[in-house]
């Protein structure tokens, strides 16, 4: 990515489009999807933030999975998370929340400077195929606060000190 250091460089791009992204093993593994998912990054010109996205078709879940069971087991999951949150299902409620930039677009750089994530789930029942992205700051909600968390919990103090 060293290319976007240089003066002279796209404003957005897409890589990866070999869908072997290094992270897509370790995805597989840990979705329990018994596939692969299909993940191809973007990178752009903000010096924080991100926002992962990971498109299902919902064939790949268990018969009769709607939108709203993936939204409501995420909730479930993380209903006493600190750090992460799940947002209003849909992009109705996510634009009710006024969480997409002007009205339409769900700006990366929003959670800059802090450890947080927030999960969305974006679905078509109609459809069958669902969006899950997740927005965050990777250098705060990656390795280094990762790492800084599991000291914090390893050690029996409350995780959200020094983050």
């Amino acid at each position: 990515m060293t290319i976007f250091e240089t003066e002279d460089h796209e404003p957005w791009s897409g890589y990866g489009f070999t869908l072997q992204h290094k992270h897509i093993p370790e995805m597989a593994k840990y979705s329990g999807l018994g596939k692969a998912p299909i993940f191809q990054p973007q990178i752009a010109d903000f010096d924080q933030g991100m926002v992962v996205s990971v498109p299902l078709h919902y064939a790949w879940l268990k018969e009769g999975t709607k939108g709203k069971d993936i939204h409501d087991a995420l909730v479930k999951h993380y209903q006493d998370s600190v750090f992460v949150s799940v947002m209003p299902l849909g992009e109705a409620a996510v634009k009710d929340a006024g969480l997409l930039e002007r009205g339409g677009f769900l700006r990366p750089d929003s959670l800059k400077n802090t450890n947080k994530m927030e999960l969305f789930v974006f679905c078509n029942d109609e459809a069958e195929q669902a969006v899950l992205c997740a927005r965050l700051d990777n250098l705060g909600k990656g390795a280094s606060g990762a790492a800084v968390q599991n000291l914090n919990i390893a050690l029996g103090v409350d995780e959200t000190t020094g983050l």
